[in-house]
């Protein structure tokens, strides 16, 4: 581990940033540009201590989730978060951790996305950032460890993951869960973590072996459809989905008309998350 310089590559780069770029608001007496490194610490859901320590080069060895975390908050490009690594002593990050590295372009959009539910997931369905309005319309979904961290793993393995749809939609869902998967498998092959997954639901739920069974291929890049939330009930919205350019990750975006009343709800929605946080 490489103290002086882990130190001043964090430095560096907390102080590249603007809080506009990270989606936050620049706030009155600034002194310096740049993030604070309490705002860094927040953005890794770590202790402003522990950060600080890192910068002053008495921290201890960050394990490969605290680096992960860090590479996000501070925007990383997929060499910057491999240099990270080395400088804190690691190897280059695993297939895992590096599969979940957020692609900075989709945060910088994400961002700015303060006014409706937008996540960010991988190609596999896993959450790796979601808004407060996306967790207060879905739950925390980055909780998750293990094959849970797919929503198409949980869809078919956890009855309750599917509340959040109404009854009658939720075979059209299960079709087009299945049939991204294959478009993902098809191109990251039978020995990837796509492969794991697809062993995994096979042996485990027999709707996915059935459906799995009629080769149906097709990945949406928009939708219409209703979810239902435990307060507030249904909310119809449009999905918008954007992709980056080697289509690992995708930034969802869920909007309504103004004015309707599923834009209504979505307003409610912030809300309630005001309130989950200040909770």
């Amino acid at each position: 581990m490489d103290r002086a310089e882990l130190a001043a590559f964090l430095r560096s780069r907390r102080e590249g940033l603007r809080p506009e770029d990270v989606g936050l608001p620049a706030g009155a007496r600034r002194r310096a540009a740049g993030l604070r490194r309490e705002e860094v610490a927040a953005l890794a859901a770590m202790s402003t201590d522990y950060y600080t320590r890192l910068e002053q080069q008495r921290g201890p060895q960050p394990s490969e989730q605290m680096l992960a975390a860090l590479a996000r908050a501070l925007r990383l490009t997929d060499d910057e978060r491999d240099y990270l690594f080395h400088l804190a002593g690691r190897s280059a990050p695993s297939p895992v951790v590096a599969a979940t590295h957020v692609a900075p372009a989709l945060l910088r959009v994400l961002d700015r996305l303060s006014d409706t539910p937008a996540l960010i997931l991988s190609n596999l369905g896993e959450v790796l950032v979601q808004n407060r309005f996306a967790e207060a319309l879905y739950g925390d979904r980055s909780k998750h460890t293990g094959l849970a961290r797919s929503e198409i793993y949980r869809w078919f393995t956890d009855p309750d993951e599917r509340l959040v749809y109404p009854e009658h939609d939720r075979d059209r869902q299960s079709r087009a869960l299945v049939a991204n998967l294959r478009v993902v498998h098809g191109s990251m092959g039978p020995r990837s973590r796509a492969g794991d997954l697809v062993r995994a639901l096979t042996r485990e739920s027999p709707e996915f072996a059935r459906l799995w069974e009629e080769h149906q291929v097709a990945k949406r890049f928009e939708d219409h459809k209703v979810l239902v939330h435990p307060q507030l009930g249904e909310i119809e919205v449009d999905c918008q989905v954007l992709f980056t350019e080697d289509q690992s990750q995708a930034l969802l975006v869920l909007t309504a008309p103004p004015r309707s009343e599923a834009f209504e709800k979505i307003q409610l929605l912030g809300v309630l998350g005001n309130e989950q946080f200040a909770g």
